[in-house]
C-alpha cells in the first residue's frame, strides 16, 4: 500500500510531499500526531484502471510562530491559478480529457492572459516504446491550443517525444522553447493490432491517415516540407534544443524565468 502523502516537521509547520500513483484503497496511518493531525481530504483524482492519480491532498490549520494557519494551497491549482498546465506523462486518455478541460477553464478566466504548456512526456507511447495511445489524443489537445484565444507558449522540460514533439511545437510561433538539457524526438505513429485481415487492413488505413495528419501538422508548425519531415521521421529522429530550434519546433532556449516572453508566476514573486 502506497502512502498518499509524505509529511515532514519543518518549525512546526507541516510540508506535504504528493506521490503521484497510489492505490485505489488509499489508508492512511498516523504515528506522530505532532507531524500530522489528519488529512481532511483528497480533493480530486482521476481513475486509470485499477489506480488513481491524485491531484491535491490537504492536512488539518496549523500554528507557526504563534499565528494559525490554514491549509496550505495544493500544487496542481497554484499551477492553474498562474495559468500553467503540465504535461508530465503520456497522452492517455484521461490526460487528454484533462488538459483540455483546463485550456477551456482558462480561456473563460481570460481570453488575453497567454497560458503556459510545460512538456515532458513521452506523447503516445510509454516510455519503453510501447503503444499508451492514440494519435487522436495529441489532435485534440493541438485543436484546442489553436481554437481557444489566449496564445499558448510551450516549454519542454526534459523529453517531448513523437506527438509530445507536436504539441511543444503547436505553440504560439515565438513562444515555444526548451531547457537546455531537453530533448526532442520524432518517430513514425506507432500502433499493434490483431484480429480477421479486414480489420487489420482497416487500421493499417487509420494508421496511416493518422501519420498523414502528424507530418501535416508538423510542417505547418515548423515550415519544413511535408517529404522532409515524412523522411526524418522514417527512424527515429533525437535532436538537442539547438537542433529543435534549427529545425523550427523551439524559438528560443531558456535558462531562467527572466527570459522576455515568459512571465514570473505570481506564487514565485511571493517566495522570493
Amino acid at each position: 500500500m502506497a502512502f498518499v502523502a509524505n509529511v515532514f516537521a519543518c518549525r512546526n509547520r507541516r510540508v506535504t510531499l504528493i506521490n503521484s500513483f497510489v492505490e485505489k484503497k488509499l489508508c492512511f496511518s498516523v504515528k506522530q500526531r505532532s507531524i500530522l493531525e489528519h488529512v481532511k481530504k483528497v480533493k480530486s483524482f482521476n481513475s486509470f484502471g485499477n489506480r488513481c492519480l491524485v491531484t491535491a491532498v490537504e492536512t488539518g490549520a496549523s500554528n507557526y510562530e504563534g499565528a494559525r494557519l490554514g491549509p496550505p494551497p495544493d500544487l496542481p491549482s497554484l499551477l492553474l491559478h498562474n495559468r500553467i498546465i503540465y504535461l508530465g506523462m503520456p497522452l492517455l486518455p484521461a490526460v487528454t480529457e484533462l488538459i483540455i478541460a483546463e485550456f477551456l477553464y482558462l480561456q473563460y478566466e481570460s481570453g488575453e492572459k497567454p497560458i503556459f504548456l510545460y512538456i515532458n512526456s513521452t506523447g503516445t507511447s510509454n516510455p519503453d516504446g510501447t503503444t499508451a495511445g492514440f494519435e487522436t489524443e495529441a489532435f485534440a489537445v493541438c485543436d484546442t491550443m489553436r481554437y481557444v484565444k489566449p496564445p499558448v507558449h510551450t516549454i519542454c522540460v526534459g523529453q517531448a517525444y513523437g506527438t509530445a514533439a507536436l504539441l511543444l511545437a503547436a505553440g504560439e510561433k515565438g513562444s515555444r522553447a526548451a531547457l537546455p538539457h531537453a530533448t526532442v524526438m520524432l518517430h513514425q505513429p506507432r500502433s499493434s493490432t490483431q484480429g480477421p485481415a479486414s480489420d487489420i487492413a482497416i487500421k493499417a488505413r487509420e494508421v496511416l491517415y493518422n501519420r498523414k495528419v502528424t507530418f501535416e501538422l508538423l510542417s505547418e508548425s515548423t515550415g519544413q516540407p511535408f517529404e522532409k519531415i515524412q523522411k526524418d521521421s522514417q527512424r527515429t529522429k533525437y535532436m538537442t534544443p539547438e537542433e529543435a530550434k534549427e529545425y523550427g519546433i523551439i524559438d528560443k532556449i531558456l535558462t531562467s524565468t527572466k527570459e522576455p516572453f515568459v512571465e514570473k508566476p505570481s506564487f514565485i514573486h511571493a517566495l522570493n
